[in-house]
């Protein structure tokens, strides 16, 4: 499945992973959520938690004796900043053919 919602068969960069993953887990979520959410295979998953955990823009919280990830305030402020970017190079996409890899809109989403 083309997470840019067209035939293209270009791959999500770092940026766009990360962001998918804090999205997914701005109320606090399963690691196994996540890898299925974010289609990570379970590498790629460690990989990506142990980056976002090391610079704070996630945290593990401990709820009824399960490791839960939530997106901490760094990380919304991460979100934030992503999705106001994006805006930019949507804007500036619809304006050339500049092959920009726009995310899809429940990235774009305020909140």
């Amino acid at each position: 499945m083309d997470p840019w919602g067209s035939n293209s068969p270009k791959r999500r960069d770092k940026l766009y992973i990360i962001a998918e993953i804090l999205e997914i887990a701005k109320e606090g979520t399963l690691k196994t959520q996540i890898m299925y959410r974010a289609n990570l295979s379970f590498t790629q998953l460690k990989d990506y938690l142990k980056f976002i955990l090391k610079i704070n823009l996630l945290e593990k919280v401990v709820q009824n004796e399960k490791e839960m990830y939530r997106t901490t305030e760094k990380g919304m402020d991460f979100l934030h900043r992503y999705r106001e970017i994006t805006e930019l190079l949507k804007t500036e996409n619809e304006n050339s053919k500049n092959n920009v890899k726009i995310p899809p809109a429940h990235l774009l989403k305020r909140g």
